[in-house]
């Protein structure tokens, strides 16, 4: 059977994860509830006093206190914190249970506030989980489907209107669709927005740790300055006092042991405030092979081979290779995409850069089962991963090094060999990525 290929990379597994219990604050819903509350009171109100239609004034008005009574409990129990899955799912649940008692009391299905149903189903789905709303939808139905056969007669002038049968079906099934439609949509697209917000906080952790790793370097220099003032008192101390015993003292050898390694730590500090980021410095301009050989042999293993290879565009001769800055959203995004790469190769990944007047570009290629036509559209998005099951399997991988290439002006495609195996391609405009420090700013 064909290996599956999995659109993200096990690095983020180090990442932390930040896993929200709710992401409800009570205070919303208890706002909600009292605007609910505020509207179901005067559309009691209006119908019984200002239409003079004849309702249960005194049984809907204890469904709307039952309601004011939950809603102040719940205010003076905690409204200014986040309520649970669990709550949050009970509150709409009463809301659906309120509704329906009011409904149940004033006409059923054939109420034209009968669509109010919607609402808790339609916030269920903006924020709480799908088994959540699944559940909600579930209780909605049931409830239609109770007051399309039973409920007390439609407030009326007289003589209530007898609605035929065909017509509360119809509205039966109008609402039905109506739940089911804006609990699967509303879902959907809120769980879009929530994946593509936790992968950019996800991609934000990443770029953050390359950056304090390259301010490293401007520690290593500050400290190389400071500590250069007493490490040369340290060094004319102990030379005068290497000179003042005689050479027969039992502390001349500590002496000179002192001399060695106070010039040692001078020596170490002259090359960190030459280089204060060693020979891999992040902001170094260096050429652009060197650059993603670097970002490229972080990912290496022993059992897949990479080979490199860098050149000219074709019908570019003489071109010199771009110098560039490799900064960490490059040094990151190459790497991101090798480590991809070298999880669903057989034996082999070639990285190649090439360049020309115009652009830059680099190619990863593999020789494993390459990606699957069927998700080849979908890859970018936060969350593509057939092994998301797995723990360290967060479906991030390719999403975080897009969105960091493209900070330095890179796009990206990604396709399949003829031969089997797959590739990913990255092109930048010259120009830019030769001035990426001053893009990213």
């Amino acid at each position: 059977m064909q290996a599956v290929r999995f659109y993200g990379e096990s690095a983020m597994a180090t990442m932390p994860v930040i896993i929200e219990t709710s992401r409800v604050q009570l205070r919303t819903l208890i706002l909600i509830r009292w605007v609910a509350i505020a509207g179901q009171v005067a559309a009691v109100l209006v119908v019984y006093y200002g239409l003079g239609f004849h309702l249960p004034l005194t049984a809907t008005m204890a469904a709307i206190l039952a309601s004011v009574v939950v809603n102040v409990a719940a205010q003076f129990g905690g409204g200014s914190g986040r309520v649970s899955e669990k709550g949050a799912a009970g509150y709409l649940a009463f809301d659906i249970v309120q509704l329906a008692i009011l409904l149940y009391l004033t006409g059923g299905l054939g109420n034209p506030f009968a669509f109010l149903l919607l609402a808790p189903v339609a916030v269920s789905a903006t924020v709480l989980s799908l088994t959540s709303t699944i559940i909600l939808s579930a209780l909605a139905l049931v409830a239609i489907t109770g007051l399309s056969v039973n409920h007390l007669e439609l407030p009326w002038r007289g003589s209530p209107p007898e609605l035929p049968t065909v017509y509360v079906l119809g509205v039966w099934t109008a609402l039905a669709i109506g739940i089911l439609f804006f609990a699967a949509y509303t879902w959907r697209v809120a769980q879009a927005a929530r994946e593509m917000s936790d992968g950019l906080f996800a991609t934000q952790q990443a770029l953050a740790r390359e950056q304090r790793l390259s301010a490293m370097g401007a520690i290593a220099a500050a400290a190389a300055h400071e500590l250069g003032s007493p490490l040369g008192t340290i060094a004319v101390v102990s030379r005068e006092l290497s000179r003042d015993l005689p050479s027969d003292s039992p502390i001349a050898e500590d002496i000179a042991l002192l001399r060695t390694e106070t010039d040692r730590c001078r020596d170490i500090l002259a090359a960190l405030a030459h280089n204060p980021e060693g020979d891999d410095a992040p902001f170094s301009a260096v050429p652009v092979s060197a650059v993603v050989e670097s970002a490229a042999e972080r990912h290496q293993t022993e059992s897949i081979s990479v080979s490199y290879d860098s050149g000219v565009a074709a019908d570019h001769i003489g071109e010199e290779e771009p110098v560039i800055r490799s900064a960490p959203e490059i040094i990151h995004g190459i790497g991101s995409l090798v480590q991809n790469a070298m999880q669903f190769a057989i034996s082999k990944v070639t990285v190649m850069t090439s360049w020309s007047d115009e652009f830059v570009m680099v190619s990863i290629a593999d020789d494993g089962p390459g990606f699957p036509p069927f998700i080849l559209d979908r890859i970018g998005e936060p969350y593509i991963s057939l092994r998301a099951e797995q723990s360290d399997h967060m479906g991030l991988g390719i999403f975080i090094a897009q969105t960091l290439l493209a900070r330095t002006g890179a796009q990206l495609s990604f396709g399949n060999h003829d031969q089997g195996g797959a590739i990913v391609e990255i092109r930048w405009p010259r120009a830019m990525i030769e001035g990426a420090e001053s893009v990213m700013e």
